[in-house]
């Protein structure tokens, strides 16, 4: 099965939640892909610059599809957003459309 988890809250706890989610769906076999939007996307940063393993994890395997472009400019961090190596999507008015993963197959968990 196909499983597209989409972050919207910006509590890191919550996260973790997605990340460990992502990585148990991936080992089962199944293919995952990680989108984070709403106040989500100001996690990258302190996930990156404290080496959090699980996120660091989630990017070795690809599982993070992208990261919204209208809300990180909304919330501040657009630049480092766009230097973080996730690609931002904004095909939705600025936003990740749930419609691109639905075609694709995929199921849609909210988080």
């Amino acid at each position: 099965m196909k499983y597209a988890l989409f972050a919207f809250r910006g509590d890191p706890m919550c996260f973790i939640h997605v990340m460990l989610n992502a990585l148990d769906l991936k080992s089962a076999g199944h293919e995952v892909k990680v989108v984070l939007e709403g106040e989500a996307v100001k996690l990258i940063k302190p996930m990156q610059e404290d080496n959090n393993p699980l996120f660091k994890k989630l990017q070795d395997q690809g599982l993070i599809d992208c990261v919204c472009r209208a809300c990180s400019a909304k919330l501040g961090v657009l630049e480092y957003n766009e230097q973080s190596g996730i690609r931002l999507a904004d095909e939705m008015s600025g936003h990740p459309a749930m419609s691109t993963y639905i075609a694709q197959g995929c199921e849609i968990i909210t988080f």
